[in-house]
């Protein structure tokens, strides 16, 4: 598994443009990724629909959808809660079209228990077991592959371990590192860690990766920009984590592809380990 995919959700910036759409996730794949995040929120499926158009069995790319919200065309937020047991099954079944697969390789459950976005609220708050034992159902049935959480608690994630889970992803980056002890036990456990809002932001609110001074002065030294900087130094803090960093840009795109090949010695990695972490566990609002 190459420890650098690609994150669909930009996709949807080339909407208008399906053309180029296709051309930048062809590219990807020719760069080197060979895994791939998705939703079929993502663009109201357009992700999905270009992820279908573009991939072959040959290319063997992974393909990790996520379940737990659905599209929301006419809503003031672009997708809803959905994680009650049979609204996870449902969107299981809609990622199996838009996508055109028998299976789904790897799944991710998003609780939004933690981290910035959405809470639920009234129906929607839904015991994780009630949860688990939906997905675990679908995996015996053989539309899922594995299994994955996503904003998910400490707490949480040893609650689901016997269940089997293949990764996590939870907002983290060198500028938010609320969630430390939960990567600690994915990598006690052989779990991936693939964070969202690997450089920080995300909402105005949130602190930022490229902000930092120490990023700036690093990026500066090492002649790559401060987002390179904020990437690689995820590589370098666990062996388990994999980035999935998105973009629409096909320049951008080569840029974070070239964030593998960045090393630090051990006074830059002190430097960087020394920024400051703020805590990213904001809610934006509640979606039903």
């Amino acid at each position: 598994m190459s420890r650098i995919g690609y994150g669909a959700a930009q996709l949807s910036r080339l909407h208008d443009r399906h053309d180029e759409a296709v051309a930048l996730l062809r590219r990807a794949v020719d760069l080197g990724v060979n895994h791939v995040d998705t939703a079929e929120f993502y663009g109201f499926s357009f992700a999905n629909t270009v992820i279908r158009q573009v991939l072959r069995p040959e290319d063997d790319v992974l393909v990790v959808t996520k379940v737990g919200a659905d599209p929301n065309p006419v809503g003031p937020v672009p997708l809803r809660i959905a994680q009650r047991p049979e609204q996870l099954r449902a969107s299981v079944e809609d990622n199996l079209r838009s996508l055109g697969l028998d299976q789904l390789p790897v799944v991710n459950l998003r609780r939004l228990d933690t981290g910035p976005g959405l809470r639920p609220e009234g129906d929607q708050v839904v015991d994780l077991d009630d949860q688990l034992a939906t997905m675990t159902a679908l995996r015996d049935e053989g539309k899922i592959g594995a299994i994955g959480l996503s904003s998910v608690t400490l707490d949480g994630l040893r609650r689901a371990l016997p269940a089997g889970i293949a990764c996590v992803q939870n907002a983290y980056s060198l500028v938010s590192r609320d969630d430390e002890d939960t990567l600690r036990l994915c990598t006690a456990e052989g779990i991936a860690w693939v964070p969202f809002f690997p450089l920080g932001g995300g909402f105005p609110s949130l602190p930022r990766v490229v902000d930092e001074p120490a990023v700036h002065a690093v990026a500066e030294s090492m002649e790559v920009t401060p987002s390179q900087v904020g990437l690689a130094w995820l590589l370098h803090h666990a062996p388990n984590i994999l980035l999935i960093p998105g973009t629409g840009d096909p320049i951008h795109l080569e840029a974070n592809m070239a964030v593998g090949e960045i090393t630090f010695d051990a006074h830059t990695l002190a430097t960087l380990d020394a920024v400051e972490s703020r805590s990213n566990n904001v809610a934006i609002g509640v979606a039903s």
